[in-house]
């Protein structure tokens, strides 16, 4: 892990490295952080939203690339074709915005392709296809749900992934939900199934949202103490420094009204997170999603989550500029 590097070629805690661990964004393990935290943003493969671009992002994660209905064949949301005219159309105006696409396959909806591909080498293969669909060279893998609880597709997934890291230069992410206490088991049982088939893992991006409805406090605080465990967690399983730990951690929020009654992560949040990213040097912060980052028609505030308003007041593309600083 780090970027770019597994469990057994990483940066250890006593600043040795091995060849691999060169593909990291620091070696050194005192001093300032060196990465800049970018901005990389959720955003729909097929619907276009005017604050897609808002904060000038590096990256925009491309959501989302699940299995056409218990096939074997990937497709944009579980309707639409990987090879769409409309998508590369849409890929290619993100792009000329300066940022690059990451392909992000997974989510809570549909089922992620792992679950449906009978092999290693078929995952790869429909992996493959969308990245050179697209022209990405990097994939985040969102799993969650039975996705996550399903050990049988956690080792065909990672088996894929190495499959795929041997053929082609391509840095995997994994989104996995969090809770403030840190990640949970079966989040802990992927990363090692990572380890344990040699798949490269670049950044571990947390979902930090939804928690439950005994969570009342700060959204903000719930977010940063989610990260800190979190960190603690990744720079054990693989082996990292500290710096490292923090480089290879990426934090997701949902802007505004969450879908969990009670949670609210406002502009102030947003703020917070940022100088939070900034200070620890983590990799990137993204938003679910770009489409929800402005009011909702009506100029009110809600208590239930829209798909397409954050349900706070705020100017358009406010959480936008807010996590990108």
């Amino acid at each position: 892990m780090c970027t770019g590097c597994s469990a057994s070629d990483g940066t250890s805690d006593d600043g040795s490295s091995s060849d691999a661990s060169a593909a990291s964004p620091s070696t050194s393990t005192s001093g300032p952080p060196e990465a800049t935290t970018a901005y990389a943003p959720y955003v729909s493969a097929t619907t276009a939203a005017d604050t897609d671009s808002s904060g000038t992002p590096s990256t925009y994660n491309l959501a989302f690339v699940v299995a056409e209905g218990s096939d074997c064949t990937p497709v944009w949301g579980g309707t639409t074709d990987i090879g769409d005219d409309s998508v590369a159309s849409r890929i290619a105006k993100l792009k000329k915005t300066g940022g690059a696409v990451r392909v992000s396959f997974g989510g809570a909806a549909g089922k992620e392709l792992a679950l449906t591909c009978d092999s290693a080498s078929r995952l790869a293969a429909a992996y493959a296809k969308v990245l050179d669909a697209t022209g990405a060279t990097e994939a985040d893998f969102d799993i969650e749900g039975d996705a996550l609880t399903d050990s049988a597709s956690v080792a065909r997934r990672s088996e894929a992934i190495a499959l795929l890291q041997k053929k082609r230069d391509l840095k995997a992410t994994f989104t996995l939900p969090v809770m403030p206490s840190g990640l949970d088991a079966d989040s802990m049982a992927l990363l090692d199934s990572a380890n344990d088939h040699d798949a490269r893992v670049s950044t571990v991006n947390i979902m930090a949202m939804n928690y439950g409805t005994s969570y009342t406090g700060d959204m903000g605080d719930y977010a940063i103490t989610s990260a800190t465990k979190a960190h603690a967690q990744i720079k054990k399983v693989f082996g990292l420094s500290d710096r490292n730990a923090w480089n290879g951690l990426a934090v997701t929020a949902m802007a505004g009204v969450n879908d969990v009654k009670g949670e609210t992560f406002t502009l102030a949040d947003a703020a917070q997170l940022r100088s939070y990213g900034e200070k620890k040097g983590i990799a990137w912060l993204s938003m679910w999603s770009s489409s929800r980052d402005k009011e909702c028609e009506d100029g009110t505030s809600t208590t239930k989550a829209q798909n397409s308003c954050s349900g706070v007041e705020q100017g358009a593309g406010a959480f936008a500029e807010a996590l990108s600083g």
